[in-house]
């Protein structure tokens, strides 16, 4: 990445890499949420070193939060994990619904889209690009306020 700067106007910014899918998540990811923009892509060249095309770097927003992916040129003993995890708070029940459903196509439950107590409706999910997301209905939104 010589020559080129990465900035970010928030202090702490999540930075998720990927091993050749970070555009197809990135778009598919700022399909799904309001306020949700591809900020700035930066790809590798035929000079390298990951694959030509291939994202070197981007930010993008959803919900008006940034976030920052590459396409590592590196292959890697590790991937993502749900131990760390998206936490959305959904603001209706279509929303909550919605959400679970696009994000966990092609991708695990982890916790079911139900009620545990907590909150009116809670579901976990590994995307099918192995990002956890925790989805979250207030009880309030819940309820119709």
């Amino acid at each position: 990445m010589s020559g080129m700067e990465i900035t970010t106007s928030q202090k702490i910014t999540p930075f998720l890499m990927f091993e050749g899918e970070a555009e197809e998540a990135m778009t598919f990811y700022v399909s799904l949420f309001d306020d949700a923009e591809v900020i700035s892509v930066t790809r590798y060249g035929a000079e390298g070193p990951g694959r030509e095309g291939s994202v070197q770097h981007a930010t993008f927003s959803l919900a008006g939060q940034q976030f920052m992916c590459i396409d590592s040129p590196a292959k890697h003993d590790f991937t993502f994990t749900p131990a760390v995890s998206l936490f959305v708070q959904c603001a209706s029940e279509p929303e909550i619904d919605r959400l679970y459903a696009a994000l966990g196509e092609g991708g695990a439950a982890l916790m079911q889209l139900g009620d545990y107590g907590f909150s009116a409706r809670f579901g976990w999910v590994n995307d099918r690009f192995g990002v956890s997301w925790q989805l979250n209905l207030p009880a309030a939104a819940g309820k119709g306020g």
